[in-house]
């Protein structure tokens, strides 16, 4: 065999192993187009806690309220917003919305309060128009634990493998309540369902306790990355970076733990934590994941997006996105072939005269990575 032929075949090799799974060529940078966007949209006023969705039709669905759970939609791209949608008040948003890509339904958890309370499940199946509360069931994990919602990033719909169409979303053990006294009793889980959310079953959970407030996104190899607040460190290790594990079951089970260092979790003053947004680019050909939290020695401020090419093994380039207060945060992408395409969407808590808001963010990705060594 010539050299020029081995050469051939073992570039083919290179790039056929490469499409397996994860993988470190960063020879895509964009998501969209190469014209940097970003803007700002306040949405909501008043209360807390945030989940963004992208509907199957592409319009954004921006949930909110730890006194009555009300969304808006965006049919524009994020561009505009419609008018506020009271979905039930009083109530307590649980997180985790999932839209179901099977069926085009939307599904959101609400708590009658804080947790440990009780959870209602509704369901929108006109992307986010109405909604109607509906029965459900959660099973218990293996320990005869039912986990809460609050307050995680919004869920998926498995689409690689054997449990392709599968609903999964983080979730959380409260022990015997929400004081530091109960904190090392809490563990982080998830709950999937197979039949469209009418049953849910719960995993086995996180690797460590004190953990809480998580995001999932599924791999193109068909892997989980499931990676988590730790607000209460029960061994020793470092509480105030990011908690990760894997799962190989759909679900079920989560190992391989580890602390990602290159991930702040809240600011470096004290061991407490804060929720994070998350999303992976829908790209057929590369794992690009997003990660946003704050990047701040001392308070809630400092909102920051970090970027992994190579399925969260690494997190090479950050970019700050709000200097001044940000707390929770979530995180969607666009839709193909709908106006929200090529768009980054990020919903966070802010402040303005002492009034919190729920601020939406458009960007892309050349935005995120104008003037980086990705660029050039």
């Amino acid at each position: 065999m010539s050299f020029y032929l081995r050469f051939f075949v073992a570039h083919l090799l290179i790039l056929f192993f490469m499409a397996l799974g994860c993988q470190q060529n960063r020879s895509i940078y964009y998501f969209g187009e190469d014209t940097p966007i970003f803007d700002t949209h306040e949405v909501f006023s008043g209360e807390r806690f945030p989940n963004i969705v992208t509907a199957m039709d592409g319009s954004l669905v921006a949930s909110w309220g730890n006194q009555c759970f009300k969304v808006r939609r965006s049919t524009d791209g994020g561009k505009n917003w419609g008018p506020l949608i009271e979905v039930v008040c009083p109530g307590f948003h649980g997180g985790g919305m999932i839209v179901d890509e099977n069926s085009g339904d939307i599904l959101a958890f609400v708590e009658e309060h804080h947790p440990i309370s009780t959870v209602f499940m509704y369901r929108s199946k006109d992307h986010g128009e109405s909604w109607a509360k509906e029965p459900f069931i959660i099973q218990p994990d293996k320990y005869g634990n039912v986990p809460s919602m609050h307050m995680n990033e919004r869920g998926i719909t498995l689409k690689y493998g054997k449990h392709r169409g599968r609903l999964i979303r983080a979730s959380r053990y409260y022990g015997e309540g929400n004081d530091r006294m109960y904190w090392d009793q809490h563990y982080t889980n998830a709950i999937y369902s197979d039949d469209g959310g009418k049953t849910w079953f719960t995993s086995d959970p996180f690797p460590v306790l004190g953990t809480g407030e998580a995001a999932i996104e599924e791999m193109r190899d068909g892997r989980l990355y499931y990676n988590s607040r730790r607000h209460h460190s029960t061994d020793g290790l470092n509480p105030r970076v990011r908690y990760t594990a894997w799962s190989d079951d759909g679900g079920l089970t989560w190992k391989d733990m580890e602390l990602c260092n290159p991930l702040p979790d809240g600011d470096q003053s004290r061991d407490y934590g804060l929720m994070a947004g998350m999303v992976r680019l829908p790209l057929e050909t590369h794992d690009i994941l997003l990660f946003s939290n704050i990047d701040s020695n001392e308070g809630r401020k400092g909102g920051t997006v970090w970027v992994s090419f190579d399925c969260a093994k690494s997190w090479p380039h950050k970019r700050l996105i709000e200097s001044g207060a940000f707390a929770y945060s979530s995180m969607t992408s666009g839709r193909k072939g709908t106006a929200s395409e090529g768009i980054i969407y990020l919903m966070y808590e802010g402040t303005e005269n002492n009034v919190s808001k729920g601020y939406v963010l458009r960007f892309n990705m050349a935005w995120l990575l104008s003037g980086s060594e990705f660029l050039q």
